[in-house]
């Protein structure tokens, strides 16, 4: 049986990435050896991640004034080195906006480092919306959002312009659609819902914002240790970057962001429409900030979950359940993840309905 997979990271990729990596496993480039064995420094090696850089450039229109690393510890360890690089020794403060789970956490890390203003908050009515009409302070080092919310369906359409740089977390929605880099000054994004598996993370860096804090941080955490090391550090994933250099190379010959950008507005309306039509279901998110990639929703009657947990099952569904601060469900319609699934989860729905609508 076909499984729709519609987990919400690590997620789904194209099938053609997991052959060509099961290949490498055993055997990279026709060397005899395994990818998971030989050395980050060997030049095929170096060219994976070469490679893997230049994809992100071209896939989002990267300009000179920024550069890609990658590095690990996912967006979690990003959270503290935002606030290393960009907010100031002696009177730091940044401005974020509280939208869900994961801005919670960028918050309070940040707050380890110095004064954070939360100029913006969805949790009022537990982050079912992304806040709009906040004013960007002047006197911050900088201002930080996050562009989609897993866990609670919501995500960014447009973004304010700011008189201080912008750091942005696009760890769930990366790639997905058009973005203009040069209005961000760190974008960063943990690779394992759009880029590859888990394992890395890229950031995309403002030069020009480098090296203004007055602070003594530890090497691994300096952006600029990374852009001068070339991404290479450390030891850096060889495999993970392996997978997102594969995953970046099937987007590109699919017709990069523009031609995903299409695919993905299309499984969104689809999955709406029926959570709009079908009345067993409601969406849990407000319409005008519902996310493309997470479309979350619940029963109307909760006596009824065993029932549908029973349908989508069986149809081979996957990890449609919702995260526990939201309930319901979640269909996680990341870039892999075709149309086709979509359609067999709404055909789960409406047969649902007619058996106990």
């Amino acid at each position: 049986m076909k499984i729709h997979n519609f987990s919400a990271g690590p997620c789904i990729l194209p099938q053609e990435v997991f052959q060509k990596m099961s290949e490498a496993v055993l055997d990279f480039n026709g060397s005899g050896s395994s990818i998971m064995e030989i050395s980050h420094r060997r030049a095929d090696a170096q060219e994976v991640i070469d490679t893997a850089i230049q994809l992100v450039k071209d896939l989002m229109n990267v300009p000179d004034t920024h550069e890609v690393i990658f590095t690990q510890g996912g967006a979690s360890l990003q959270f503290v080195m935002v606030p290393f690089n960009l907010m100031k020794l002696n009177g730091g403060k940044a401005a974020y906006t509280e939208t869900g789970a994961w801005a919670k956490s960028a918050i309070k890390e940040a707050q380890r480092m110095g004064e954070v203003q939360i100029i913006a908050s969805s949790a009022d009515k537990n982050f079912n919306y992304v806040p709009k009409g906040y004013t960007i302070p002047s006197d911050v080092d900088y201002f930080h959002c996050t562009s989609n919310n897993t866990i609670f369906g919501t995500q960014m359409k447009s973004f304010p312009d700011s008189p201080v740089p912008v750091v942005c977390d696009m760890s769930s929605d990366i790639l997905s659609k058009p973005v203009d880099v040069s209005k961000f000054d760190v974008i960063y994004a943990g690779a394992q819902k759009n880029m590859g598996p888990a394992g890395s993370v890229v950031t995309i860096v403002n030069k020009e914002v480098l090296g203004k804090t007055g602070r003594n941080i530890p090497a691994y955490l300096d952006f600029q240790t990374h852009i001068d090391k070339g991404s290479a550090f450390n030891t850096w994933p060889v495999l993970a970057v392996y997978g997102v250099m594969l995953n970046l190379q099937w987007l590109k010959n699919l017709g990069g962001v523009p031609e995903i950008t299409k695919r993905n507005q299309a499984k969104a309306e689809l999955m709406y429409a029926e959570i709009d039509r079908n009345a067993l279901f409601t969406g849990t998110a407000e319409v005008e900030d519902r996310s493309e990639m997470n479309a979350t929703f619940v029963l109307k009657d909760e006596s009824l979950k065993a029932e549908f947990n029973k349908l989508w099952k069986e149809a081979g569904i996957s990890s449609l359940e919702g995260h526990r601060d939201v309930g319901g469900y979640r269909a996680s319609m990341y870039n892999a993840l075709p149309i086709e699934s979509v359609q067999v989860l709404v055909d789960v729905m409406k047969q649902f309905e007619q058996k106990f609508g």
